[in-house]
């Protein structure tokens, strides 16, 4: 199809000695149909890398792959390179094919020397302590400064940020922040809380310490949650809407599709009420501060005039 997007990579694979394919690493994916000279020219490159790991059981292998982005996965090292165009930010979140990428990642004991295979551990335990690897989690994916270095991106603890995160420049992950795969940043952001997969924040955003924005993977729905520019999600608070710009969720305050809210600039019916709708109603819309009520307990909605909140530039220059 002529509208399909290609990319290409080159790269190192990591095979068990059971022929699980563990891992694949691009260092330099492209958008595009493969050259051939440019592909032998990379693997070359990464030959002196290929080969044996006999401390962790494992072969290193040079792989060259090229994929349509819309077509569906079809092997590890397939996954492997949409995980990477996300976080090489070659294409932004949910624009990928990442149906079934669950039945194609195995799941890995990832070490300070690269991946092995959990059933393996414990006999390559004494050699491994020997040479001082040690396993840093078990798990499908694998942390994005494994494999990716983002360019104007702070990440404070890298352990919480996984392969497949897409950080636009200016984007801080502090300590307690998170950023799933096929989530992240479309500009300069702070986050503090958790960013699920398939949401996406933008410019100028801050997700505070403690906050939650909910995600499609596990008991939620099937909206998949944005939040605007310039919004505040406040320290501890949750959405499972989306947010338009300039936007404010009071801190503590969690946002479902269901909840009840005020519509507290509406004029007063005759009894004294206001307007009620359900927040997913709301869900989209710009310049608008969500609270609750000190006195009555009440989800309020108000209209917030002019722009949201301000980044300090210092921080996210």
């Amino acid at each position: 199809m002529s509208d399909e997007r290609w990319i290409f990579g080159t790269g190192l694979s990591t095979i068990a000695g059971d022929g699980t394919v563990l891992d694949a690493w691009y260092p330099t994916p492209r958008i595009g149909r493969a050259d051939g000279t440019t592909v032998a020219t990379r693997a070359a490159g990464l030959q002196a890398a290929a080969g044996p790991d006999v401390r962790r059981g494992v072969r290193v292998e040079i792989v060259e792959l090229q994929i349509a982005l819309e077509r569906a996965p079809a092997s590890t090292a397939d996954v492997y390179l949409r995980l990477h165009a996300l976080s090489h930010r070659l294409a932004a979140p949910n624009t990928v094919n990442l149906e079934g990428i669950f039945g194609f990642l195995p799941t890995v004991a990832f070490t300070n020397a690269g991946p092995v295979l959990p059933d393996d551990l414990d006999r390559l335990r004494p050699g491994l302590r020997a040479a001082g690897i040690q396993v840093q989690g078990i798990d499908k994916f694998p942390r994005l400064t494994d494999y990716v270095t983002p360019p104007g991106v702070r990440i404070a603890d890298a352990a919480r940020v996984r392969l497949g995160a897409h950080l636009a420049p200016g984007t801080t992950v502090m300590h307690e922040g998170f950023v799933n795969y096929n989530a992240g940043t479309l500009g300069a952001s702070m986050i503090e809380g958790r960013v699920s997969q398939g949401v996406v924040v933008g410019d100028g955003s801050d997700i505070g310490g403690g906050a939650s924005i909910m995600g499609t993977l596990s008991g939620g729905g099937t909206h998949r949650v944005s939040i605007g520019q310039r919004c505040l999600l406040g320290a501890n608070a949750g959405v499972g809407i989306s947010l338009g710009d300039d936007c404010i969720v009071e801190a503590g305050l969690y946002l479902t599709g269901g909840t009840k809210v005020v519509l507290a600039a509406e004029p007063a019916r005759a009894d004294g009420s206001r307007p009620t709708v359900k927040a997913a109603e709301l869900s989209g819309r710009s310049g608008v501060l969500y609270r609750r009520n000190s006195l009555s307990g009440a989800v309020e909605a108000l209209p917030h005039a002019g722009t949201g909140i301000s980044l300090n530039d210092a921080l996210h220059a």
